[in-house]
């Protein structure tokens, strides 16, 4: 039987032992009560409330408009309605940059005010300290690199990362500094997936990948895109399962067409 099946409750041990015996792990994002609980009675693995929040539930062109309270009301919203995926919210934008203590009591305002699992954070060695400090006060981090969103106006376009030898191997040299960190996982995005194998296979902890092949230890996705919520957005890496845009698109256009025929509510549907 696999881990999934078995356990009640994933933790950041359940992943470790996940990558330990070559189970995949499944984590998709989540913003509000009814989406989280649907994907957690699906089975989800990890759910991530990610800064995407700002995207695809805020309409912002960025995930850097989005603040730390914006943050911990959609992750208390997700919480209420999870039983046994691992919550992990995304620390936003501004929130631990450069300044170590701001990181720690920002990780600490989320777990406390939220009820979440753990904190995920953007970047390599310059956010080490930040880590570190996170840590210290119990509260588990998991890293993100390759892509990162919230250096969108420094990266100057969401290309491919470290398709070069030299941003490769501090790739690589970044994913050690985040387990020597104490890290307990590591989002991959948008990255060859070669290197990716590579990371995956040179750390312990589990590396999570999304548009980063199939040689890690498991995939993310935001919902919205997975579901066909979202129809703007059509990267290489996404596969849509659903066409949930279609099916509420035609569903409002339903209930519009009886509404105005009088045909709803029927005798069976007053009192």
């Amino acid at each position: 039987m696999s881990i999934h099946t078995e356990i009640k409750r994933i933790t950041t041990n359940t992943l470790q032992e996940m990558k330990r015996k070559g189970e995949k792990i499944s984590m998709i994002t989540a913003y509000d009560f009814s989406m989280a609980g649907i994907v957690d009675e699906a089975g989800i693995d990890v759910i991530l409330v990610g800064d995407s929040a700002s995207n695809v539930m805020a309409g912002h062109e960025t995930t850097l408009p989005i603040t730390l309270d914006q943050m911990i009301y959609h992750a208390s919203s997700v919480v209420r309605a999870v039983k046994r995926a691992l919550v992990v919210v995304d620390l936003p934008f501004g929130s631990y940059q450069g300044n170590s203590k701001e990181a720690l009591s920002s990780a600490i305002k989320i777990m406390k005010e939220s009820g979440a699992h753990a904190v995920k954070l953007e970047g390599g060695r310059e956010v080490k300290e930040s880590i570190e400090r996170i840590l210290s006060a119990g509260v588990p981090v998991m890293g993100h690199l390759g892509l990162t969103p919230q250096s969108i106006y420094k990266f100057g376009t969401y290309v491919v990362r470290a398709k070069e030898q030299m941003e490769a191997e501090r790739l690589l040299a970044d994913a050690q500094i985040l387990q020597q960190a104490g890290c307990f996982s590591i989002v991959l995005e948008k990255i060859p997936a070669t290197l990716a194998r590579k990371v995956s296979s040179e750390v312990h902890i589990p590396v999570i990948g999304i548009g980063a092949g199939n040689g890690v230890d498991g995939q993310v996705l935001v919902l919205h895109d997975m579901i066909g919520i979202n129809n703007e957005f059509h990267p290489r890496f996404l596969r849509k399962y659903a066409n949930v845009h279609q099916v509420i698109l035609e569903a409002t256009q339903a209930y519009i067409s009886d509404v105005k025929s009088n045909d709803f509510p029927n005798e069976k549907e007053q009192y």
